[in-house]
């Protein structure tokens, strides 16, 4: 016969799972904006506003992290937000100190990391344009050489068809394109 007891428990556990997975999204989405707002405000310069916002999803990280401790199943609907935060965050590292913190010190998964850092690169082709324009071709030739590494750093992985695969090809066509801005602005 079936536990009547012990599947009450499962029962309590699933309900108690599904009013944790509504937290893990709407948390995640205020994660995702202020991760997205924190690029936008690097990308003004205003470094001290992009650090305000990466502090609070750190915080709101932590939360989550906890629930997905006793929630297993629920880790992949923070994935989007988590990618979001470890670009703005490898982004804020790249304008502050010419330094990306790696996956240990943001506390992500690899996978979650290589997804934030192959994103990355599309914004430092950003970056790179908005420096080429302020005639600042030693920032151009710093983005350039960090893509270059991030890209070489992908190439030595093994990575299957699939989504990490489609991100870490697009690595290719960002240094393309902040290699030919380079070249054009070398040549003025």
């Amino acid at each position: 016969m079936l536990d009547q007891k012990s599947f009450k428990e499962i029962e309590a556990y699933m309900k108690e799972e599904d009013a944790q997975r509504e937290i893990i999204i709407a948390t995640s989405r205020i994660i995702l904006k202020n991760s997205k707002s924190a690029i936008y405000s690097l990308h003004r310069k205003e470094l001290d506003q992009a650090k305000k916002l990466l502090d609070e999803a750190k915080k709101l990280i932590i939360t989550l992290k906890r629930i997905v401790d006793k929630h297993s199943t629920l880790k992949g609907s923070m994935d989007n937000a988590l990618e979001e935060y470890c670009e703005a965050c490898c982004f804020y590292g790249f304008i502050k100190d010419k330094k990306l913190p790696t996956y240990k010190e943001l506390d992500l998964d690899p996978y979650i990391y290589l997804a934030g850092l192959s994103d990355l690169t599309g914004e430092l082709g950003r970056r790179s344009v908005l420096e080429a324009i302020a005639k600042n071709k030693n920032e151009v030739k710093a983005i350039r050489e960090l893509v270059d590494e991030i890209y070489g750093a992908f190439a030595r992985l093994d990575l299957r068809n699939g989504e990490l695969r489609k991100k870490g090809d697009a690595i290719k066509w960002n240094l393309q394109k902040v290699e030919e801005l380079l070249h054009d602005i070398m040549k003025k």
